[in-house]
């Protein structure tokens, strides 16, 4: 995995943070989902390396980035503070100013690092995920029984229990994840990772601060009237439910945008494992290639 690409451990603050990056060009951060690790992106950073600087971390709690101590409000899980370390961390690399995609939870933080860092964000790509306040604002009960885990994985100690017991069969090993889907590299990145309670109960704390603080933020934002002022691509896969909850996914973001563009990638939720070569397409030609 990631030719030609390095892997270090960068020290951002009261984290330290794995990451890859190679490449050259203007410099891009890939973003995450759950319950993935950086590998994720292994098949879509080098496509993009023959033009941009790329930069894929372990969000912190994920992988084998550290995982902090939280408290009552689930404050070191928020978007913002995960936002943050990510200005860190690509300032620690050279890079002041950036593009950001963020993939499902981490659609999450490169929203927050539109809105947080207006002057350090480029352009930001989203996919699959709308902004945490107005799911939650939409919530009914098509979306509580297809996202039931949002609210599950919000109470104490529950989760972790549940799976801890079975790691591989809470996350669908090997039904739907398996070596010849995800690759094998991959594969085993993830799964060393879902069997880490350390890194269970990290995850689980990205959620409850979801619930929470990330929803505060959001709603702080909506009634101040805050936009993502950066360029901004949507895209969500066609075999995912996103359009079947949402209708037009573009329209949910009209309002917290001002330069919007988006589409479907022909994939299920893991897009850039599903379909690399597309999503590394949509994303290369909406980078900023200069600069």
């Amino acid at each position: 995995m990631f030719d030609g690409f390095e892997l270090e451990r960068v020290d951002v603050g009261d984290v330290t943070l794995r990451v890859r990056h190679g490449g050259s060009g203007p410099p891009v951060l890939l973003l995450h989902g759950h319950p993935r690790t950086h590998t994720t992106w292994y098949r879509v950073a080098p496509l993009l390396a023959e033009r941009f600087t790329v930069v894929c971390p372990d969000t912190r709690g994920y992988g084998e980035s550290t995982k902090p101590a939280t408290d009552g409000e689930h404050t070191p899980y928020s978007k913002r503070v995960m936002a943050a370390d990510c200005v860190a961390l690509m300032r620690r690399l050279g890079h002041d100013r950036f593009a950001v995609a963020g993939h499902d939870r981490g659609a999450y933080v490169a929203t927050r690092l539109a809105l947080d860092h207006p002057d350090t964000i480029r352009a930001a790509a989203i996919l699959d995920a709308v902004p945490i306040g107005e799911a939650l604002a939409r919530c009914d009960a098509r979306f509580a029984r297809a996202w039931y885990h949002w609210f599950f994985f919000a109470q104490p100690d529950k989760p972790e229990q549940a799976i801890n017991h079975d790691p591989d069969a809470w996350y669908g090993v090997p039904a739907k994840n398996s070596p010849e889907r995800l690759g094998a590299e991959n594969f085993a990145d993830f799964r060393r990772a879902i069997h880490d309670p350390a890194t269970v109960r990290a995850m689980l704390e990205d959620y409850r601060a979801g619930l929470g603080v990330d929803r505060a933020h959001d709603e702080a934002d909506r009634a101040a009237g805050r936009r993502i002022t950066c360029p901004a691509l949507v895209l969500w896969s066609s075999r995912d439910d996103l359009a079947d909850l949402y209708g037009d996914v573009l329209g949910v973001w009209r309002d917290w945008t001002t330069d919007l563009r988006g589409h479907a990638i022909d994939s299920g939720h893991h897009m850039a494992e599903d379909n690399p070569e597309a999503l590394a397409a949509a994303l290369a030609g909406f980078f900023p290639r200069t600069g």
